[in-house]
């Protein structure tokens, strides 16, 4: 299994539901960290603002952050490397990164009688 590590900007929480404006993205990668964390992966996630030391402590995170100040963040990491920064990926290319497949949702399929709901068609 993978150990994920996810260094956000300073912030008031990391579901993305904090305060007026929802940041829809924020919101579907907490989503999708849980779903990592289900399939048996490691997760960890800091927040610039409660966790600075976690930024200081790791030698590639206070570098990038030396150089290129909060512009750098989100960084995510994978076993230690960078594979994102800047922004939130996709389940989609973190299932690709952890080398696992992300489900699709199946849509319901027509009944042979006719219709989504039966012979009289749709209720």
């Amino acid at each position: 299994m993978k150990r994920i590590q996810v260094y956000d900007k300073p912030m008031c929480c990391s579901t993305g539901i904090c305060g007026t404006d929802v940041d829809s993205a924020l919101v579907q990668f907490a989503s999708d960290l849980e779903w990592v964390k289900a399939s048996g992966h490691q997760v960890e996630r800091f927040n610039l603002a409660q966790q600075p030391a976690a930024f200081i402590e790791n030698k590639l995170v206070h570098g990038l952050l030396s150089t290129e100040g909060t512009n750098c963040l989100p960084l995510v990491l994978i076993d230690g490397d960078i594979v994102s920064q800047k922004s939130y990926p996709t389940r989609e290319t973190v299932s690709a990164w952890l080398g696992t497949q992300v489900e699709k949702a199946a849509l319901p399929l027509a009944k042979p009688s006719g219709g989504c709901c039966g012979p009289t068609g749709c209720c």
